[in-house]
């Protein structure tokens, strides 16, 4: 891998402030600027290109707080993290598809989880707002329900480090604490 590129790639520990910074999630313009500051390559149609292949997940849809201010895309923090893998394959002489091919075993898996959490934490959340529950107990459950939340997005961050441990390694077959995600 040449130096610049090595340079360039976050470290473990870069990563894992990212996404403590940011945990409910960054913009694509936030995720461009981190990478562009740390000298790694990646344009607004690149970073497009690599949600459409499935490389990148979608983002959702944040609603912004004020009349009429509209929604914005938001995308789980983890995408910093998926984007310095590829950048690491893509150095190790692998092609898009090859890289492709490599992330779709997990990808489906950790999504569906996320999505069926998401919904499960939605419905108890529409549950809160019935009359009939008491006043306390509304509380009490709101609480658990925003812990459950912060605990959910551990999870799907710790799912995606070890989807990235497992299929973000090099053609040698090293693990992804080689290169771009070695501590430095």
């Amino acid at each position: 891998m040449s130096e610049p590129l090595r340079d360039a790639l976050l470290t473990e520990r870069d990563l894992t402030e990212i996404e403590r910074a940011h945990p409910q999630g960054l913009s694509s313009a936030q995720i461009i600027g981190i990478c562009q500051a740390r000298g790694l390559r990646l344009s607004e149609a690149t970073f497009r290109k690599y949600v459409q292949l499935g490389l990148l997940p979608r983002s959702r849809r944040v609603g912004s707080k004020g009349k009429h201010r509209g929604s914005h895309g938001v995308y789980p923090c983890a995408t910093v993290r998926r984007i310095n893998g590829i950048k690491h394959l893509m150095a190790q002489s692998l092609t898009i598809e090859q890289i492709q091919s490599r992330l779709a075993g997990f990808k489906q898996r950790i999504e569906s989880v996320e999505t069926a959490l998401d919904e499960l934490l939605e419905a108890f959340e529409r549950e809160l707002i019935r009359p009939q529950l008491d006043l306390s107990v509304r509380r009490e459950v709101s609480r658990d329900v925003h812990a459950v939340r912060r605990t959910a997005a551990d999870l799907m961050r710790q799912l995606i480090q070890i989807e990235g441990r497992v299929t973000l390694t090099d053609q040698q077959g090293h693990g992804a604490q080689t290169g771009a995600f070695a501590e430095r």
